[in-house]
């Protein structure tokens, strides 16, 4: 069993069988075959599937997170003195520019700040990481902020707004960045998240014709791909890119500049805890400077 946690937490980690069996050195069939025997053993179904794509479900998504406490639990196996008061745990969850930017250095802040405590990060898209959040399952989450009205036993800090570039193969010309949606390749961001539906709503609101080649929901993965030729893509400047790829050219949308707001949805001020609060000023304090 924690063989078969252990990939599933490779999985979610990846985001597809194939690139969880590469990591772990697995075929993508041996990877399906030990998620399909999990599922069985638990009585369960973790992932929608689609095709050849799987995305955990809500399931899922609770099961990940037990099947890291049983993995370190299981890692500390006759390390840990009997009667050891156990330390506080502290879980966020964090769409991936988040983790790439501001969380690393405010974990490594918070910890020395609180050497007892322990943090865990839960990765995933907005929607999924509010929904934990919503449910108690996580204590606060980093996402891309909804397009609906949170419950009001959820708060929200806004951490940065980012703007949407037009992003364009070095070689391509013209600045122009109607004339190029409207002529170019166009490589679109996944619908299913929030950015993505801002996308589709500009361009809806725009009513341009589009080439579309392909929908992507991860960020890094669209600008490689517009680096290397396939088209132009509407995406934010996060933190990560204040600077672009030297092969890609970033054109400003002038008066259309739409944005995406940043932050931390967590439980209201009064339901935190005190390490919790901490890491969220961390944070916090981070993306103001």
């Amino acid at each position: 069993m924690i063989r078969e946690l252990k990939t599933l937490v490779a999985v979610a980690q990846e985001g597809t069988f194939a690139a969880a069996g590469d990591r772990i050195g697995l075929t993508q069939a041996a990877v399906s075959a030990q998620m399909q025997r999990l599922e069985s053993e638990l009585g369960v179904t973790l992932f929608d599937r689609k095709g050849r794509s799987a995305r955990l479900n809500k399931t899922g998504q609770q099961i990940l997170l037990q099947a890291q406490e049983l993995i370190r639990l299981y890692g500390n196996l006759g390390s840990t003195p009997v009667g050891l008061p156990a330390t506080a745990l502290v879980t966020v969850g964090a769409i991936a520019s988040i983790q790439r930017a501001l969380l690393p250095d405010a974990l490594a802040k918070f910890h020395r700040q609180c050497p007892g405590c322990r943090t865990r990060v839960i990765p995933g898209l907005s929607m999924e990481l509010v929904n934990l959040v919503d449910a108690g399952e996580i204590d606060m989450a980093a996402v891309i902020r909804p397009p609906f009205s949170l419950h009001s036993d959820l708060g929200w800090t806004t951490l940065a707004r980012e703007p949407f570039r037009l992003i364009v193969p070095r070689d391509v010309p013209g600045d122009d960045w109607a004339e190029l949606l409207s002529s170019q390749p166009f490589i679109r961001y996944d619908r299913a998240s929030f950015g993505g539906r801002q996308v589709d709503r500009f361009l809806r609101d725009m009513h341009f014709t589009l080439r579309e080649v392909s929908e992507v929901d991860e960020l890094e993965a669209i600008i490689r791909l517009v680096a290397n030729g396939v088209g132009v893509a509407l995406v934010p400047q996060t933190a990560t890119y204040r600077r672009w790829p030297a092969s890609v050219r970033a054109i400003d949308l002038g008066p259309h500049t739409f944005h995406r707001d940043v932050g931390l949805v967590h439980r209201a001020s009064p339901g935190l805890s005190e390490p919790v609060r901490v890491l969220a000023q961390l944070i916090n304090d981070l993306a103001q400077s």
